[in-house]
């Protein structure tokens, strides 16, 4: 017999116990790999609470960079129920159909075409994307997403990051953007979609103009700064985070998804990138070493980050990273679209699943299996749980609130609310938490 839930807007984390974060990396159509292991998470929680669960009912904030940005909005923008535009499900096959038509594979292209072409462009013009993007999304606004996200974007004309957060709406209204321009903006990597420009206008007439390009320059891996977002709002005394401490690591339970890397491959070296000029650095063997190499250096500096801050506090069981770094061939690359390419990636993202979870091991620095430790799956299965007792804490924490005004007639005092239900309720995660880290000490 299924089970159904109708499951409202998430709570704010000041009701619950945690504050719940999901982050998704950049790498175009490599996309399919987090969604492959989305469907998987988003299984685990209708398992639990029922079919009509979703993602966005769990976080309290979804980031994402560039095609992660895309899979954000896809989980966070609402229908005309008000509940996600997509369950995750459906977006392993929006990739397998609209892939091949974002990125359209010209045959019997040689490489010095290739390479003619790259000199007077970008490799696509993108026109697909928008116009979906637009019919998708239509014009629906950041602060609409159902859970907070937080979208990075670089501005090439001021040189900055731009990060469209659902934080900074109630500050900054000219951020209030459509979503699928900050789709469109997150998705533009250098070389291969256009630099895309915008003009947004808030309540009092004030414009703001946006030159961007793919947020993967800044933050392809968006996990922390989606924790710089909410520490920020924990300074500001947000009530939404009240009572939980800033750098208070233990209450944040973070899952991080990368896009695959094709770092085992070694498929550049100081030998051969000696002899390159610009030319060299921005088209090799079909790549582009230098999108490459800021990307990675990127994802790992904020991975080994977070990884050892989370450990020294030890909160490590708290962070959950899943990152392949065994692509070779086709489908390491960000645009191959063939519906053979496609098809491999979703069967990678599979294999993760049953791959061991790996760390930061703090003396050698390198990202290794935990020892003794449980396949990704499992982990999910377990963040899974944790994520459910969090929600039902949150709920219930929500319903007290309102009880209580009804009982008093006036407003009620969330934070003292909050306490109370963390004093007497936060026992079941607590317990997980130790569950986990006892067996993960047998096992040692």
């Amino acid at each position: 017999m299924e089970r159904k839930s109708t499951l409202p807007q998430i709570p704010p984390p000041t009701f619950g116990n945690l504050i719940t974060i999901l982050s998704i990396d950049g790498g175009g159509i490599r996309g399919i790999i987090p969604a492959t292991i989305l469907e998987f998470l988003e299984s685990q929680l209708q398992e639990l609470d029922g079919e009509d669960a979703r993602l966005a009912d769990y976080f309290d904030v979804i980031a994402g960079t560039s095609t992660g940005g895309l899979v954000t909005t896809m989980l966070t923008a609402p229908d005309q129920n008000n509940r996600p535009l997509f369950a995750a499900k459906d977006i392993t096959p929006f990739y397998l159909e609209n892939s091949p038509k974002i990125f359209p594979q010209e045959r019997g292209c040689g490489s010095m075409t290739k390479l003619l072409k790259s000199l007077t462009g970008p490799k696509y013009n993108g026109k697909y994307l928008h116009r979906l993007l637009r019919e998708k999304l239509g014009s629906t606004r950041l602060h609409q997403t159902l859970t907070s996200v937080v979208i990075p974007t670089f501005d090439i004309k001021k040189l900055e990051p731009t990060i469209f957060s659902s934080y900074e709406v109630n500050t900054d209204p000219t951020m209030d953007a459509q979503l699928s321009d900050i789709c469109i903006a997150t998705s533009a990597a250098p070389t291969y979609l256009p630099a895309y420009y915008f003009t947004n206008e808030d309540a009092k007439g004030r414009v703001r103009e946006f030159n961007l390009i793919d947020g993967g320059a800044a933050a392809n891996d968006p996990a922390l700064v989606a924790i710089s977002e909410v520490t920020k709002q924990v300074f500001k005394e947000n009530p939404d985070f009240f009572p939980i401490k800033p750098m208070d690591y233990g209450r944040f339970l973070v899952i991080s998804l990368g896009t695959g890397t094709s770092k085992r491959e070694k498929k550049y070296s100081a030998k051969k990138a000696a002899k390159w000029g610009v030319m060299g650095w921005l088209y090799n063997d079909g790549s582009t070493p230098l999108v490459d190499v800021f990307n990675q250096a990127s994802s790992d500096m904020v991975d080994f980050h977070i990884g050892v801050v989370f450990q020294a506090l030890q909160s490590e069981q708290n962070y959950l990273r899943i990152q392949d770094d065994t692509l070779t061939g086709a489908v390491s690359s960000v645009d191959i679209s063939t519906q053979e390419n496609l098809n491999n990636l979703v069967k990678v993202g599979e294999e993760l699943l049953n791959k061991p979870v790996s760390r930061v091991n703090l003396e050698t620095g390198l990202i290794e299996p935990v020892r003794n430790g449980v396949t990704n799956a499992v982990a999910l299965k377990r963040f899974a749980k944790l994520l459910s007792e969090e929600r039902k804490l949150q709920d219930e924490g929500t319903l007290s609130y309102w009880d209580e005004d009804e009982e008093t007639d006036t407003v009620g005092d969330t934070s003292s609310c909050c306490l109370s239900l963390a004093e007497h309720k936060s026992n079941t995660v607590t317990l997980l938490l130790a569950e986990e880290n006892r067996s993960n000490s047998a096992a040692a």
